[in-house]
């Protein structure tokens, strides 16, 4: 005990020690820990478990289909009575809904974005937010019934040659989907700049048009591109809205009009009842969500270089 502490006072060190000998707080303080480590360590084991199922089955697939046919084939007919597995025809079902979805994302999600953090007063930010949420928050399967029922009847009224089954309609609503998350996160990096530039580029005689494009939109760059890219591995990944409005059609070109399979759709059509246990056609689901998989991964990966290659620091 210190000179200058009273008389009969106890430190702060030996309360601290007191308490942690009790018996319940002892045994927290020993095993809490692990405990957390196990609760952290779940995400982990369960990524390497997925991975581990996927590179199996997709292994044993490769016995039966080679490498060079599956990944350079034009024809996808699985089902056939000669079947052929060439993944190319998904991937560009794929890429034309993804393709789509960006092409509407994008430009709204980043405008509302701009309109939230830099126009709208607090009561239209209060209005608009949970509007967002609710968007975010509507079931896959709503959307895809949307697309089939509203958005294609819409289209086919323009343009009649757009069979019921197309690229466009699902490619819109998906778009429609990701919205939200580009405008979220974009809103959120761009709330994140300092009004001290806004202030300075307002000082200059720059115009509030002029400073949310040359200002906040380059210092919050990082941002918005990662939340792009995860829009984009949010669009790839899309299974109902496609399963349902898209078809059952794997080609090989860019039309958009005609019915399409993505590689989703293929594994939902696949998993309800085609393919039958240890054929072909069912190690070939692994095979497809192995590339699916390839393709967020990668997409993820970007996303997170992008973030970290431009970020700003405030």
């Amino acid at each position: 005990m210190s000179m200058t502490e009273p008389k009969g006072t106890v430190s702060v060190q030996e309360l601290i020690a007191k308490k942690s000998n009790r018996g319940l707080l002892a045994f927290l303080d020993k095993w809490m820990p692990k405990i957390l480590f196990a609760i952290a360590a779940v995400s982990v084991l369960t990524t390497i478990g997925i991975l581990a199922t996927l590179v199996v089955e997709t292994y044993i697939f490769f016995t039966h289909v080679s490498v060079f046919e599956y990944i350079f084939g034009t024809e996808w007919y699985p089902f056939a009575n000669s079947p052929s597995y060439g993944v190319l025809p998904l991937v560009v079902g794929t890429l034309k809904i993804t393709g789509i979805a960006i092409a509407v994302a994008v430009p709204v999600g980043i405008g509302t974005a701009i309109y939230l953090s830099e126009y709208a007063s607090e009561r239209m930010r209060r209005i608009i937010k949970p509007v967002l949420e609710v968007l975010a928050g509507v079931p896959t399967i709503v959307y895809g019934f949307f697309a089939l029922t509203f958005v294609t009847p819409i289209l086919r009224s323009v343009f009649p040659e757009i069979s019921i089954f197309n690229a466009l309609s699902p490619g819109i609503v998906v778009g429609i989907m990701i919205i939200p998350m580009i405008a979220s996160l974009s809103e959120d990096a761009m709330t994140s700049v300092p009004s001290s530039m806004r202030e300075g580029a307002y000082a200059l005689g720059a115009t509030k048009f002029e400073v949310a494009l040359k200002i906040v939109l380059p210092a919050a760059i990082s941002g918005i591109v990662a939340s792009t890219v995860l829009a984009i591995s949010r669009a790839i990944g899309e299974t109902m809205i496609v399963a349902v409005a898209a078809g059952s059609t794997p080609g090989f070109d860019w039309d958009m009009t005609g019915s399409i399979q993505t590689m989703t759709a293929y594994i939902v059509q696949a998993t309800t009842g085609d393919a039958g246990y240890g054929t072909t056609n069912y190690y070939s689901i692994y095979a497809v969500g192995f590339t699916l998989f390839l393709f967020t991964l990668v997409m993820n990966m970007f996303a997170q270089y992008i973030s970290k290659r431009f970020r700003e620091e405030y």
